[in-house]
């Protein structure tokens, strides 16, 4: 009977612990995992934090109204003078002049009609019976269309993300130029061509700076949307993106070739070649990953809870040193402290009788030195923030095409979206760079750049 009762204590522990990691299973979503919020369900949607103020939507009184800025007068296509006869209130006859008259401007589309230019080539028969036909110059496109219309195809492609079955109805309908969907996939060629020096050098400028930033999301490639991943790295002025088969080591060294400078970074083990005291894990991440811990009750909720406090403690700190009230020479005093009492705990979650709780705690002090870059380096973020906000655009594109057909759709989307995020975050005109990339491959010229202007000088200066 007694081994029967043990037989039965056994079942029922396991099936607990079970029930336990199922229950886990379920309450996972993007608060308290690395699960991104388009896979949260109705029942994750997060409560709302701020008190209703029972104000209206819209402007409230008393706040600065956003206006257009008037264009000056000069550039106006017409001015028309709205000059009142006579008087509204007696009908008098109004004479005089008003020197400075309420301006107001109405701005239209012009009617778009594509311009075209035709080249004869003739064809010459000569004495000795060989007929020469003429042959186009050297700097006009071999298809039908200039670099002007190969821009703005990449542009609603790559940036504004509509698919190439759409792209041929906005041409008609906006521009009233026909185009064929195999145009169209021509012309998305011929400007991935065009800026790909571009974006290779923007890449050696990536894996060159001192911090940067680098995150990895779910893909598709190939007639049979075989699972692929895509990567970036990003610095404050620029972003560069990959596609790869793998996710895995050997295409995080894809992407950054080798250890240098600081990177900032989720805990994910493709970026464990990196050197521990050159990295920094994301405090968002770990941040959940408290959550996760805090919510299996017992001994991993006091763990979780306790480690929580600690982090909301450092980013209040963190914040009020980046709005300039607080001088990071306190912060780092203040941190000191902080670390002893997050690593205490740390040590206590790494005895914990749960198992995942033991695992991720003793992974944390693993890693220790990984987590404090950003208080002992200036400029280092404690989140890994800005590599999710560039991938966000890619995100949105992957879940309206499914992905890319073929490896040439692969690098097309890897250098637009290197286009897309590095001049957003330089505030440049994309189409014009497009239109600049474009036109410099028919002239065999030059390629424009995607590194910022001060970069730029600085190399100039040192060639000088």
């Amino acid at each position: 009977m007694e081994a029967k009762i043990v037989q039965l204590m056994a079942i029922i522990e396991k099936q607990s612990a079970r029930i336990a990691a199922l229950e886990e299973q379920v309450r996972r979503s993007s608060s308290n995992s690395s699960k991104p919020p388009s896979v949260d369900g109705p029942e994750h949607k997060p409560k709302r934090q701020r008190k209703s103020s029972g104000r209206k939507p819209g402007g409230q009184p008393g706040h600065q109204r956003n206006m257009r800025v008037l264009e000056p007068t000069a550039k106006a296509a017409k001015v028309v003078p709205c000059i009142p006869e006579h008087c509204e209130k007696c009908k008098r006859k109004l004479h005089g002049r008003d020197l400075s008259p309420q301006r107001h401007q109405v701005f239209e589309l012009p009617k778009f009609e594509p311009t075209f230019d035709e080249y004869q080539l003739h064809a010459i028969g000569c004495g000795c019976g060989h007929v020469t036909r003429g042959k186009l110059p050297p700097d006009v496109p071999r298809g039908a269309f200039g670099p002007g219309v190969v821009a703005v195809v990449a542009l609603l492609m790559g940036v504004y993300r509509l698919s190439k079955r759409m792209v041929p109805d906005l041409m008609l309908d906006v521009f009233n130029l026909r185009m064929s969907v195999g145009a169209v996939v021509g012309c998305q060629q011929l400007a991935s061509e065009a800026v790909a020096a571009s974006v290779d050098e923007a890449k050696e400028h990536v894996i060159e700076q001192p911090i940067k930033y680098a995150d990895e999301t779910g893909w598709r490639e190939g007639s049979k949307r075989t699972r692929a991943w895509l990567w970036t790295a990003s610095t404050r002025s620029v972003v560069v993106f990959m596609v790869h088969p793998r996710r895995n080591a050997d295409a995080a060294k894809a992407l950054l070739v080798k250890a240098a400078g600081i990177l900032v970074s989720d805990r994910y083990g493709a970026y464990s070649w990196w050197p521990d005291r050159l990295r920094q894990l994301c405090w968002a991440h770990i941040n959940r990953d408290m959550l996760a811990i805090a919510e299996r009750g017992g001994q991993s909720e006091f763990v979780g809870k306790s480690l929580m406090e600690e982090i909301e403690r450092m980013f209040h700190w963190w914040h009020s040193v980046r709005d300039g009230t607080l001088k990071r020479r306190s912060f780092e005093v203040y941190m000191r402290s902080l670390r002893i009492r997050f690593e205490a705990v740390l040590d206590v979650g790494k005895a914990s009788d749960h198992p995942k709780t033991a695992k991720t705690c003793a992974n944390l002090l693993k890693h220790a030195c990984s987590l404090w870059t950003f208080v002992r380096v200036a400029g280092v973020e404690p989140t890994n923030n800005s590599a999710e906000q560039a991938i966000r655009h890619a995100v949105i594109l992957r879940k309206i095409s499914y992905g890319t057909h073929s490896k040439m759709g692969s690098r097309f989307i890897e250098r637009i979206l290197t286009v897309h995020g590095t001049l957003r975050r330089q505030q440049r005109n994309i189409l014009i760079f497009l239109r600049d990339a474009c036109t410099a491959k028919l002239h065999h010229a030059g390629s424009p750049s995607l590194l910022p202007l001060m970069v730029l000088h600085s190399q100039l200066a040192e060639v000088v």
